[in-house]
């Protein structure tokens, strides 16, 4: 079999090229004085920013208090109104519901006071009296701030 004589791959005339080992350091952009007047400068404007926001929210907070403490009195009274509402509402249907027995005052039990009389005094009634006449719903959703649909 004949066989080819083959070049041998040989380094280049001269030699290689030294090879770089020794360290080469990054570009710098910015010195280190540089680098800490941004941060101060950025750390003031910062500052700045946050002190104008403070005093924006201090404003809104100021007016949401004015209005709340505002309206205070007036959800008080609505409140208060609608409660004596509902009391004179059960006694309306205590007295449509016992029309018929015979001796039956109402806000008694068989005419004996359930309450102590002070006439000048008002009795507020107990959960359960007050919410004797309504859906039992409702007087679930009230006592345990349960959402029932």
């Amino acid at each position: 079999m004949a066989t080819v004589a083959g070049k041998q791959d040989m380094p280049p005339a001269g030699g290689y090229k030294a090879i770089p080992y020794k360290r080469i350091p990054a570009k710098q952009y910015f010195s280190g004085t540089a680098i800490i007047a941004a941060y101060l400068g950025f750390t003031a404007g910062g500052f700045y920013l946050y002190y104008l926001n403070r005093v924006a929210v201090f404003k809104e907070e100021l007016e949401r208090r004015s209005g709340r403490l505002a309206i205070h009195p007036l959800l008080l009274a609505e409140r208060d109104r609608e409660y004596l509402k509902q009391i004179r509402r059960n006694r309306d249907a205590e007295k449509e519901l016992m029309k018929n027995v015979e001796g039956w005052k109402v806000g008694t039990y068989y005419g004996e006071p359930i309450y102590e009389t002070k006439p000048e005094a008002f009795i507020e009634p107990t959960f359960n009296d007050y919410y004797v006449h309504s859906n039992i719903w409702d007087q679930l959703k009230r006592r345990y701030f349960v959402f029932l649909s």
